[in-house]
Parts: structure tokens; C-alpha cells; sequence
């Protein structure tokens, strides 16, 4: 049977795109798995966002976001791919990064060259480190793992250009990075170019109201991307879903006016399994076959 791991490079080296989408806890991961999608992609900011109310500017730490990693991984079966930002130091804490995403079950884990504090990939005001430095973090995580790929992103396009970022990638590419993402790109060219010119499997990042087009994954698969991923969907759906209904039952003093987007207590039952946890209950607690 493949791991995780290994069905995430089948669908790299797939013809077709896959499709990634960002969650931050087993509940929306489990939505994600359950709609259908061949990826979850741990977003650091969505995490940031849930767990803390903090912007992603670089303020989780590892222990956070490598809890996150295994309480999402082991509560789905599709691969997972782990925000590991800048690896939170250097190539030494890189490789620890490494190691505890891989022992909390995820499928990838991507490092960024941004140096610190990092932040957002869509946000302005960033800073990337030396390619050669970015370059050794990715050979040594990849020396260090076991079989849990290894995604390299960098955040030079928007501060030195497009083909410096393109450049770093490749040579990411070639320091082991399994495959490769040049965050917020602003122009279709742009996608084009990266699409051309890029020599591994690589992911786009499409955010809504984000500065990346947003194409249709069936023009950027003609382009040559390997991997869509949409980082902020399940967060940025929350935010006026959650204050319109909250308005109306402050207002109203109910939420009937909604009930139809509101999902049912039997709708989570069903998502979380319930019903299994209560058949072991009822054979191994209580002893009723």
C-alpha cells in the first residue's frame, strides 16, 4: 500500500492537475476530504487565524503548527501538506521542522525563503534570504526525510523579479526539493513564464481578492502546473457567513432567518463519525455486541 507520501508524488507526475485546498483543523479538514479533493494543505495563516486571532506575520511556532500537522493528518486519508514557513530558523531547525512533520503523519512540508519575521505570501513589505542559504535548508531537509516530500517556495517575485524567482526555484529543485511553488505571481505572463520555464512539478497558490490571476485550473494545467492549491478558501468563507448570522441572532434573537446555511447537529455527527465512536462504545464499554 503507498504511503501518503508516495500517492502525493503519483498525482506531481500526474498529466492532470490536482487540486490542493487549505484547512486548519480535522473539522475542515475532514470537509475538504469529504467534498472530494485529492489534497489538504495545512495553511499557516488559517492556523494563525484559528488558533491564535493572529495575522501571519510569523508569530506560531513549531510545536504549534507540528500539533496541528498530526491532529490534521490522522484524521483523514488524503496527503497532507504542512506550512512549515521559514522552517523557523536555521537549516539546523529546518531539519528538526522536518522531523517532527514527518513523525505527525504529513505528506509534505513547505519552506519558504522568506527571512524573519515573515510574513504572508500576499501581503507587501517581505524579505527573502540568499539563494545558496534557502538552497541548503532544502538539501538538508531533504537528507533528513524519510519519505515525506519536500515543497520549496519563494517569495522573490514580487521583491526581485521574476526570473530571480524562477532561478531560486530551480535551484531549490536541484538542492532536493521534490516540488516548487513562486508565491503570488501578479500577471497571467507571469504564470506563463513560470510555467515554462520551471524544471519540477510546481503548485500555484490561488487566494481569493489575493494578487495571482485567478485562472480556471484547466488553463493553468495548460500552462504546465502540476498543483492548484486554494490556502484561503475555508477561512475566507467563514468570516461573512459566521457575522451575518451572528448579527441576526443578535438582532432577531434567533437564526431561523439562515437555518438553511446552517448545518444541522446530524450534519456533524456524520462529519466527525459518530456513529462508529458509538458502535465501540457499545461493544467495548458496555460489553453489547
Amino acid at each position: 500500500m503507498s504511503s501518503k507520501a508516495q500517492i502525493l508524488k503519483q498525482y506531481l507526475a500526474s498529466e492532470t492537475i490536482t487540486t490542493a485546498v487549505g484547512c486548519y483543523d480535522g473539522f475542515t479538514a475532514k470537509m475538504v476530504e469529504q467534498a472530494g479533493f485529492e489534497v489538504a494543505l495545512i495553511s499557516g495563516a488559517a492556523v494563525a487565524t484559528s488558533l491564535q486571532g493572529l495575522p501571519d506575520i510569523g508569530l506560531l511556532t513549531l510545536t504549534e503548527m507540528a500539533e496541528a500537522g498530526k491532529r490534521i493528518s490522522s484524521c483523514v486519508d488524503i496527503p497532507v501538506i504542512a506550512d512549515a514557513d521559514n522552517g523557523y530558523g536555521n537549516a539546523l531547525n529546518v531539519r528538526r521542522a522536518v522531523m517532527e512533520f514527518e513523525l505527525g503523519g504529513c505528506a509534505a512540508v513547505q519552506l519558504e525563503d522568506q527571512s524573519s519575521p515573515k510574513k504572508c505570501g500576499h501581503m507587501d513589505g517581505k524579505e527573502v534570504i540568499p539563494c545558496i542559504e534557502h538552497c541548503r535548508k532544502i538539501e538538508l531537509a531533504a537528507k533528513t526525510r524519510k519519505d515525506m516530500l519536500i515543497l520549496a517556495r519563494t517569495d522573490a517575485a514580487s521583491i526581485n523579479g521574476i526570473d530571480d524567482a524562477i532561478m531560486r526555484v530551480n535551484a531549490y529543485a536541484s538542492a532536493g526539493a521534490d516540488f516548487v511553488i513562486v508565491d503570488a505571481p501578479r500577471t497571467v505572463d507571469e504564470l506563463k513564464q513560470i510555467g515554462e520555464q520551471v524544471k519540477a512539478p510546481v503548485m500555484v497558490n490561488l487566494v481569493e481578492g489575493g494578487k495571482t490571476p485567478y485562472l480556471p485550473k484547466e488553463e493553468l494545467q495548460k500552462m504546465g502546473f502540476s498543483m492548484v492549491c486554494y490556502p484561503g478558501v475555508c477561512t475566507l468563507s467563514v468570516i461573512h457567513t459566521v457575522q451575518m448570522i451572528l448579527a441576526e441572532l443578535k438582532n432577531a434573537g434567533n437564526t431561523q432567518k439562515y437555518k438553511d446555511l446552517i448545518g444541522k447537529l446530524a450534519d456533524h455527527n456524520a462529519l466527525v463519525n459518530n456513529t462508529y465512536y458509538q458502535e465501540l462504545e457499545k461493544k467495548y464499554v458496555h460489553g453489547i455486541d
